[in-house]
């Protein structure tokens, strides 16, 4: 098992949060940021706009989390390069497929299943468990503590987020289309609990399959799957979470929801990861 150093940091509210620093191979660091449990209402709320085209963010449901630890930030192609020379536990890895190039950019081009190897190899390596986080985990730290549409606030602009600026959220002008990631953190606002880059430059693999609404939902922030013999089936389909570079700010709201097929790859699917607390 690696050693960790844990370190306190400061948040957009002044707020203070702690994280550990998971040295990767050729000392690459992952930092991982706490996140405290708590409860909150999942799921988009009646006054967000356009509310007929987020009917699968419904019912809006209580859910009880538990502590966990969360990536600071998307997994960046550096931290994915490293990972992938560790032993392979199941399937083999492409150290390089982002379309975007750059260390510090979030890895891209990456399905579902690329996105658990990557967790399996992480976590053989560190003693530590790694996986991908629960849709419920996702919108708990996107939020952090907030009931807004997004964790800025009621709206988003191309100053802070990675979307397309052509087609802005409420009242917010039109801003910036990149076009491309950008780098993770490099918007310099963290959400209360520490964490950069939830809404915007990628999506998010989540481990969870794909439901059509929260009917039936888990309570507990729990991985919520269908058939758990056929879970990592390629033709499954798997939540994705944040919006991206090339989508409307309507898809980056924190509850906002995608799917896609768990083998496929895009050029702004990426993910973060989760370590559990025992």
């Amino acid at each position: 098992m690696s050693v960790v150093q844990v370190i306190p940091i400061y948040t957009s509210q002044s707020k203070s949060a702690q994280y550990f620093v998971e040295t990767l191979p050729y000392n690459v660091p992952l930092e991982m940021v706490e996140i405290p449990a708590g409860k909150f209402m999942m799921g988009a709320s009646d006054h967000e706009q356009d509310l007929d085209s987020v009917i699968n963010t419904l019912p809006q449901h209580e859910v009880t989390l538990h502590t966990f630890c969360m990536g600071k930030y998307p997994i960046t192609q550096e931290q994915w390069r490293v990972v992938t020379t560790l032993p392979k536990v199941k399937t083999a890895l492409e150290p390089e497929p982002s379309y975007f190039k750059g260390d510090k950019r979030p890895v891209e081009q990456v399905s579902w299943l690329d996105a658990v190897e990557f967790c399996r190899r992480l976590s053989k390596h560190t003693g530590r468990e790694y996986r991908l986080p629960s849709e419920a985990e996702w919108e708990y730290a996107c939020r952090a503590e907030t009931t807004t549409p997004f964790h800025f606030g009621e709206t988003i602009t191309t100053d802070y987020v990675n979307y397309n600026g052509n087609h802005p959220y409420g009242d917010a002008p039109k801003g910036i289309y990149r076009e491309e990631t950008t780098d993770v953190g490099s918007f310099k606002s963290a959400n209360a609990f520490g964490l950069y880059d939830m809404h915007g430059n990628v999506w998010e693999w989540c481990a969870d399959d794909w439901h059509e609404n929260y009917k039936g939902a888990p309570k507990d922030g729990s991985v919520w799957i269908k058939d758990n013999k056929n879970y990592e089936d390629p033709e499954t389909r798997k939540l994705l979470r944040g919006g991206s570079w090339y989508y409307f700010a309507h898809s980056c709201r924190s509850a906002s929801r995608d799917d896609n097929y768990a083998r496929l790859a895009y050029d702004d699917l990426g993910f973060r990861v989760v370590c559990v607390v025992r």
